[in-house]
């Protein structure tokens, strides 16, 4: 068998975004497409020789093919050792958790996470590296750089690897293992938490439904919730990954996870819900009748952290995404630790868990995590709230209410405008930072303005600088309006407005959310012209 040097011409529109390169699934089947990106990682990467890598995916449709075009060019570029899901599977918090503990020095993760699946679907490929985290900007800008400039990709000619059966291969002179997908991730997550406890709690007739939505965390919620922790057979629903997510929108928020919602909504409801993503890296937290929003459910795993072994001796500071709301930041005030405000991706918190100033990580977009791995980790947000509920033999109701009465409630939403046109959107940004300077002291319905800007973050450990991270508008109570543009579509524009009200009255903290927040969605309509300019009467997603 031999290495071939393939003549090739650039791809436009290889530039990654948020979380990696994300297309339609017929743009990656293109000839040579795949391969010049992961070529372009490979050349900004350098000298392979000896090194090992981490590669798997959520098992959507193309990933088996995109994995063996993997493994043929990282042997033709000399990798010494791949480590590969069993199947092709690896949800993403494995990926970060197997390269970290193997001491690889990256991984190629397959997924275009929570977007729809199958041969009309989404595919992505992003790179994570060697603290387990997703690629930092220099990098990933280096890689596109690469994309436009490729004459000719490498690769072997040798035949496919068998990726269902456990054991190590040889490809040219490269070992391939096939892993146990689950196997070091489920250990990773006993020694953080009390599985005794948790099994203690079903034991006693605690019953739960996770739902799987047909992804990737399927399999470790089988393995971890019904295996080790012995919740009954049953419990895990829509397990099995399918490459189409057996036409689900694997994204576990109240609207694509209507099933559960149902489950929990109905009579003789489960104890407690749950559900993750396309790629296992979201979740979504669920008791009767009560759907945790994201930003509930970071600051009330920060202010419950103790009650977990894993995190007894405390949390050495907070960061959240800055459309994330401040729910978060009252708690780590109470525990006078540190709460850091980021631009949107998991990217941005690595440095600071690297440099030992945070412990816990979330985004409103679902996502959750810890410095265990360099990545948000739905199941590990599920095993959190188990734990809490084992330790404190509450219900989820409970735990939130008396959260709400402890640090007050912060009413939030956010209000998707999927597939606008993007000139449209574009322009309503501009329009948007345009009247940033005449917005501060303003008054604006029942609200002030105390700040107006465009978020721009500068990085406390390295001074790097991330500019145009959205649009806020604060308000002289803390009240926030923001806009921002999603990086993780694949179609047009994403336009994301988010919404936020702190009520500290506990005798208003059961108000309808969207009823709460009427009052600042009207000031962002009249602001933004956003259904005008989009043609849109009403938001395509609301959670």
């Amino acid at each position: 068998m031999t290495i071939q040097t393939v003549a090739t011409t650039p791809f436009a529109g290889q530039r990654p975004g948020t979380s990696g390169l994300r297309k339609k699934v017929s743009e990656f089947q293109q000839p040579g497409y795949l391969e010049n990106f992961v070529e372009a990682i490979f050349l900004t990467l350098g000298d392979c020789g000896g090194r090992t890598l981490v590669v798997g995916g959520d098992g959507r449709y193309f990933n088996r093919d995109a994995i063996q075009t993997i493994l043929r060019m990282a042997a033709a570029h000399g990798v010494a050792r791949i480590l590969v899901g069993q199947g092709g599977i690896l949800s993403t918090p494995a990926v970060s958790c197997v390269i970290r503990k193997h001491a690889a020095f990256g991984g190629i993760v397959l997924s275009a996470s929570h977007n729809p699946g199958g041969p009309s679907g989404d595919f992505g490929i992003k790179y994570n590296i060697e603290n387990g985290g997703p690629a930092p900007e220099k990098f990933t800008e280096a890689v596109f750089a690469m994309t436009q400039s490729l004459s000719a990709y490498r690769i072997s000619d040798m035949p496919p690897v068998n990726l269902d059966a456990i054991g190590t291969y040889r490809l040219e002179g490269m070992r391939v293992e096939v892993i146990d997908p689950v196997a070091d991730y489920a250990e990773l997550m006993e020694r953080l938490f009390d599985f005794d406890a948790i099994r203690a709690l079903f034991k006693r007739g605690f019953r739960m439904k996770f739902d799987g939505m047909c992804a990737v965390s399927g399999p470790y919620a089988k393995a971890i919730v019904e295996g080790m922790l012995g919740a009954p057979a049953g419990t895990v629903i829509n397990g099995e990954p399918l490459e189409d997510f057996g036409g689900h929108h694997p994204d576990p928020n109240p609207v694509n996870a209507a099933e559960l919602i149902a489950l929990m909504d109905g009579r003789n409801a489960p104890d407690f819900g749950a559900a993750s993503d396309g790629d296992g890296d979201r979740n979504m937290i669920v008791g009767r009748g009560l759907a945790v929003t994201p930003s509930d459910s970071l600051a009330i795993i920060a202010a419950n952290a103790r009650l977990a072994p894993g995190y007894a001796a405390g949390l050495q500071g907070i960061a959240r995404s800055m459309p994330t709301s401040m729910a978060a930041d009252r708690v780590a005030e109470a525990l006078g630790i540190a709460c850091f405000e980021t631009p949107t991706g998991w990217k941005y918190f690595g440095n600071l868990m690297d440099a030992g100033m945070v412990t816990l990580c979330g985004e409103e977009s679902y996502g959750t995590g810890s410095s265990h791995v360099r990545e948000k980790d739905g199941l590990w947000a599920v095993l959190f709230w188990l734990n809490m509920l084992a330790a404190t033999g509450k219900s989820v109701e409970q735990v939130v209410s008396e959260h709400w009465a402890r640090f007050g409630r912060n009413y939030y939403s956010r209000h998707d405008y999927e597939a606008v046109d993007a000139g449209a959107a574009d322009a309503m940004m501009t329009a948007l930072r345009e009247a940033l300077p005449a917005l501060a002291g303003r008054t604006l319905g029942a609200y002030r303005v105390a700040l107006a800007d465009d978020f721009v973050y500068t990085d406390p450990v390295d001074g790097s600088v991330a500019a145009r991270q959205g649009v806020r508008i604060v308000m002289s109570d803390g009240s926030r309006i923001v806009f921002r543009l999603s990086g993780t579509g694949t179609e047009g524009a994403t336009v994301r407005l988010y919404l936020e009200r702190y009520e500290a009255d506990p005798a208003r903290h059961h108000l309808d959310t969207q009823q709460a927040l009427a009052g600042l969605a009207a000031i962002a309509e009249d602001l933004s012209q956003l259904r005008r300019r989009s043609g849109r009467q009403q938001p395509s997603v609301v959670t």
